[in-house]
């Protein structure tokens, strides 16, 4: 048995099979970690995240912006943002509810031996115990009758940081927004939601999230994805495995039990541009 962490897919779905092919993976003895952002901006997100629920326990996913961002457009919370969206396929799918409820029931982070698998990364002052604590209490709000009201106070850039003192809609805004969003925080924990570029360009005061001093996740190994200028990065306690596919680039998986990296080109047609676009 072997786990394979694959970065975003974003719809590259013939990347995403090529990358199987190559990693000889066997959904009835290996398992998937999928850092999240399944669907959207790649021409295949129907697909994806049909051909992920099919694996049912053979794969574990979690929550990626896009991800949410599909299900707060179908709850009419939010507009298309841009001509590269690809989840109206989805939203016309007769099978769209089904899939829809079955994304909406998966994890914001998910931690077993040592690993904690989450799309952006972990504020500094989360433990990955306490970050599970945090994920359940979005989790259940998704699952739960109030989704359709959550999906409508989902997004926003405000509060851009933690306290404990949070409740209500700002709190699950703020874990959310940590786990699905973050690149550059203070050491403090205050979140930049608006630069996207690489790590020696920070804003000023702000680091890379996983370079704040005696952050308190650094026991664990992250498992991450959703900075595509980052690209592949592997530390000791981090595996970053965005490598870029949507933009040109490679699509990693990484196989946790002897940590080798397998990647494949994008597949033709699954690009939209090239990086930074």
């Amino acid at each position: 048995m072997a786990t394979y962490a694959i970065g975003d897919i974003q719809g590259c779905f013939n990347s995403f099979q090529a990358l199987l092919e190559c990693c000889k993976f066997n959904p009835l003895q290996d398992k998937l970690w999928l850092v999240g952002d399944l669907v959207n901006r790649g021409p295949k997100s129907l697909e994806t995240l049909r051909f992920v629920k099919s694996l049912g326990d053979a794969a574990v996913t979690v929550l990626g912006n896009h991800d949410l961002y599909l299900l707060m457009v179908s709850e009419g919370a939010a507009k298309f943002r841009g001509k590269d969206d690809t989840i109206q396929e989805i939203l016309d799918a007769p099978d769209c509810a089904e899939l829809l409820d079955w994304l909406r029931h998966q994890p914001l982070c998910h931690v077993d031996d040592g690993y904690c698998l989450v799309h952006a990364g972990l504020l500094p002052q989360w433990s990955v115990v306490r970050a599970r604590e945090l994920s359940r209490e979005v989790e259940q709000v998704l699952q739960g009758p109030q989704y359709h009201d959550f999906t409508q106070q989902m997004w926003g850039s405000d509060p851009d940081a933690w306290s404990d003192d949070l409740t209500g809609w700002p709190r699950l805004r703020v874990i959310i927004n940590a786990m699905t969003r973050m690149r550059f925080c203070t050491p403090e924990g205050r979140m930049d939601f608006h630069f996207k570029g690489e790590v020696n360009s920070a804003p000023p005061g702000f680091l890379p999230w996983f370079e704040v001093p005696r952050r308190r996740s650094a026991e664990a190994v992250l498992v991450t994805g959703h900075w595509s200028a980052l690209g592949l990065k592997l530390m000791p306690n981090l595996f970053a495995l965005d490598s870029g596919c949507l933009w040109g680039g490679h699509l990693t998986a990484l196989r946790l039990e002897d940590r080798r990296v397998f990647q494949v080109d994008c597949s033709e047609g699954d690009s939209i541009g090239q990086a930074g676009e």
